[in-house]
């Protein structure tokens, strides 16, 4: 399969982090998911019931970010994935969390980390 549909840029804050002034306060998170999915049927029906409703799933994206915190953007991640590959529809998800304000001591543009998983 060759169909993406790709949400990129979601921003929530959230309070994922190994210290615990990550965890007093909210910080931004910015995550990219694309979903290996089978457009066909969508595009000969025109009918949302035969894709993936992108609306939907970056409103539960957000809300995982935003949820119930965890120490590392790799759990994070996987939560991510976890609910996306929850859609029967999808196939296959590629998800990428920034973590813009990470606690770095030297100067950086982004940290990020990324992962793909699979229904098979």
């Amino acid at each position: 399969m060759t169909d993406r549909i790709a949400i990129v840029g979601l921003t929530g804050r959230g309070r994922h982090g190994v210290y615990q002034y990550e965890r007093d306060e909210s910080h931004p998170f910015v995550v990219d998911v694309i979903l290996d999915v089978d457009t066909h049927p969508a595009a000969e029906s025109d009918q949302l019931t035969d894709t993936i409703d992108y609306g939907v799933v970056a409103s539960t994206v957000v809300g995982i970010v935003e949820g119930e915190p965890v120490d590392l953007i790799e759990t994070l991640a996987q939560r991510i994935a976890d609910a996306c590959l929850a859609e029967p529809k999808v196939e296959k998800v590629q998800v990428t969390v920034h973590k813009p304000d990470a606690p770095i001591s030297v100067p950086f543009d982004d940290v990020a980390v990324t992962i793909e998983r699979s229904r098979a």
